[in-house]
């Protein structure tokens, strides 16, 4: 059984259910109501605009256009984390675009030759929506993980010195700051995963129920993708954090000061 369609008063109707937000952040003064209308606003245009582009990219399905999308993907990922982190972008945007193709990427296709047994391993059809869920989830991860990091090792930059001065290597004194940062990191999805199916439907298999999937074969999905965005997030932040290092600490194990945002500021 397919889907119902939504039709476009259907979708008006929907759009009114943002009045509760919008009358509650007006009568307690939350100051959002600009910037959710702003948000709502561009989600809606991105999100026709990239369903339009999918038509047309699952019609033609060519391998290379389907890389080029997911790779542009990548960079948006990239830079948006970057950008949530307050640190600049010319020290951390080629280590963390790296780590993301890297992990992400490789995490994506043994998904997609081993867990789905495609042929074509560059299916547009799976290649990009499962590529943008693992994505997402490691967006998030890495913000916080790489944001987490480089705080904790400012706030605490006396421990960190006096570890190097009793002789640790960089990696060493970095170890106790990268655990931290993985944990926290890690802490959200790991949330989810234990609490999936008891407290909520995940939207994979939500998706696949409403397409007509049985709900056994929508669990086997949500299973599997759970566990891939799982390694791909611990995967893409360790990496990200450990290439980021090689960028931002000098040859005597000190991070450069001004990859910090507010530096420049002052």
């Amino acid at each position: 059984m397919a889907s119902p369609d939504i039709s476009i008063p259907s979708l008006i109707l929907c759009f009114l259910l943002l009045a509760v937000p919008l009358v509650i952040s007006y009568r307690v003064k939350l100051n959002v109501v600009g910037k959710t209308i702003n948000s709502v606003s561009r989600m809606t245009v991105q999100l026709f605009l990239v369903g339009v582009f999918l038509t047309f990219i699952f019609e033609l399905n060519n391998r290379v256009l389907n890389l080029a999308w997911l790779l542009g993907m990548v960079t948006v990922a990239s830079y948006t984390t970057i950008r949530n982190v307050d640190l600049k972008m010319e020290k951390l945007f080629l280590p963390v675009i790296l780590s993301f193709t890297a992990a992400n990427l490789s995490v994506l296709l043994y998904f997609n030759e081993f867990v789905l047994d495609l042929g074509n391993l560059l299916e547009a059809r799976y290649l990009i929506p499962i590529g943008g869920m693992i994505l997402g989830n490691s967006l998030s991860g890495n913000v916080v993980g790489i944001g987490e990091f480089y705080e904790d090792i400012r706030r605490n930059e006396n421990r960190y010195l006096y570890n190097l001065s009793l002789g640790a290597s960089r990696y060493e004194a970095l170890l106790p700051y990268i655990r931290k940062s993985l944990r926290s990191a890690l802490r959200p999805t790991l949330a989810n995963i234990a609490t999936a199916g008891l407290v909520f439907l995940p939207g994979m298999m939500t998706g696949q129920i409403l397409g007509g999937a049985s709900p056994l074969l929508a669990i086997k999905y949500q299973i599997s993708i759970m566990i891939t965005i799982y390694v791909s997030t611990t995967l893409s932040t360790t990496l990200s954090i450990l290439t980021a290092t090689q960028a931002t600490f000098d040859e005597f194990g000190l991070v450069r000061k001004e990859i910090y945002k507010e530096n420049k500021e002052k």
